[in-house]
């Protein structure tokens, strides 16, 4: 007859064996998951394709060289490592063949919660079209924000279930209590599908919108009473699937932009701060309501405990 401590340890010895048998499953299904994937990129590679390289999103790719913003960083990931990689499938005069404007950006809303609109043009000569030979391609926009701003990724990932994006992530700083002295950039990255909406006499145009809500995070003491946040312009990038003598491949395309179709004017966000003159006032008000309402918390239960007693002790 087996006793309860026998009937036990068999229990856990079976438990154990499980859990190992567990984990060397997933250790097993890991590494047979790398394996298929590096087999992918080999075999990609043999067709000079130059997806491997990259992450599903280009900022993904970056911050694992970088930990800042910089715009130096920024040129330098551009040059060494996107343009160097360039799909081997484009042709050679792309800057002449594909450009990219930004003719409309604006702000819209109020208060701390706004939303950044952005109208972003692709110009191509209709006779080259053919060169590209692209099946399908996506727009990347990568907005790099300001300290004094931040995007709420939960808020996105809403708007990329409604299908408003295709993909969308936000890199760098992405702490949503941290007031603007204590927080670093934040970069968002949209992918969004492209395809042409109209011809315009020679020259082939897609236009796409994009709308992106922000807020504000509390900005530092100002005299002015206002704390100025200023965008650039965003990098925007074509992820095209491409298609030559049977090879497919995976394509980021670069346009050069076209400075005569974007605005000169960078999109400025005023945001209501407090006035430093004012900071000794509001402390000290601040400082006095607190300690009234403190005062007025502990009269009231002492108040309270006092009626309460009483009303025990007669009711006794």
């Amino acid at each position: 007859m087996e006793t309860p401590k026998h009937v036990k340890f068999c229990t856990h010895q079976k438990v154990g064996i499980l859990l190992i048998f567990s984990v060397g499953f997933g250790f097993f299904l890991q590494s047979s998951s790398s394996s298929s994937e590096e087999t992918r990129c080999e075999l990609s590679s043999n067709s000079n394709n130059s997806y491997c390289g990259f992450r599903k999103y280009i900022m993904e790719s970056y911050f694992e060289k970088y930990d800042s913003l910089l715009e130096r960083n920024i040129q330098n990931f551009i040059v060494d490592e996107l343009l160097f990689n360039t799909c081997k499938l484009l042709p050679d005069n792309l800057n002449h063949l594909l450009r990219v404007s930004v003719p409309w950006r604006h702000l819209i809303g109020e208060g701390s919660h706004r939303h950044i609109a952005s109208t972003i043009r692709f110009h191509m000569q209709p006779d080259s079209m053919s060169q590209l030979r692209a099946h399908f391609c996506k727009v990347i926009i990568i907005e790099r924000l300001p300290t004094g701003v931040f995007a709420d990724p939960f808020e996105l990932q809403h708007l990329l279930k409604r299908g408003v994006f295709t993909d969308v992530a936000v890199f760098g700083d992405t702490n949503l209590e941290l007031p603007s002295v204590l927080s670093n950039q934040s970069a968002v990255e949209i992918h969004m599908n492209a395809a042409p909406t109209s011809l315009l006499g020679h020259i082939s145009e897609l236009e796409i919108s994009a709308d992106l809500p922000l807020h504000a995070r509390y900005p530092p003491l100002d005299d002015s009473g206002y704390s100025e946040v200023e965008f650039g312009e965003p990098e925007i990038f074509l992820r095209c699937s491409m298609e030559e003598n049977g090879d497919h491949e995976s394509c980021l395309l670069m346009p050069a932009n076209d400075r005569t179709g974007s605005r000169t004017d960078n999109v400025v966000w005023r945001i209501p701060s407090g006035i430093r003159a004012h900071a000794g006032i509001v402390s000290a008000v601040t400082f006095l309501a607190a300690s009234i309402s403190t005062l007025l918390i502990v009269l009231t239960s002492i108040f309270y405990s006092d009626s309460k007693l009483c009303n025990n002790l007669k009711e006794s």
